[in-house]
């Protein structure tokens, strides 16, 4: 079972991918994990469809998209879990 300090580091890893996505693509995916890279390239167009007006950091963006999980994408719903099993 994962420890609450690898669920927040994932969380912080994928709020730092999803403005990664939208400042710098290239750079953002060379730094990343790849369970990270995954669900950049996974929620990418889920974000910006239904995340684009939250402010990026403190784990905003990925509050959003779990709020709006029963609207998200099936590859984007196995990347979050992924993430939370990391």
């Amino acid at each position: 079972m994962p420890s609450w300090s690898h669920i927040a580091a994932a969380y912080l890893a994928l709020t730092v991918v999803m403005i990664g996505a939208v400042a710098a693509p290239g750079a953002a995916m060379a730094q990343q994990s790849p369970a990270a890279q995954q669900a950049m390239q996974a929620c990418r167009a889920d974000y910006q469809a239904l995340c684009s007006d939250v402010q990026p950091g403190g784990g905003r963006g990925l509050a959003c998209l779990q709020q709006h999980a029963d609207k998200v994408s099936d590859g984007c719903k196995q990347a979050l879990a992924s993430l939370k099993q990391k």
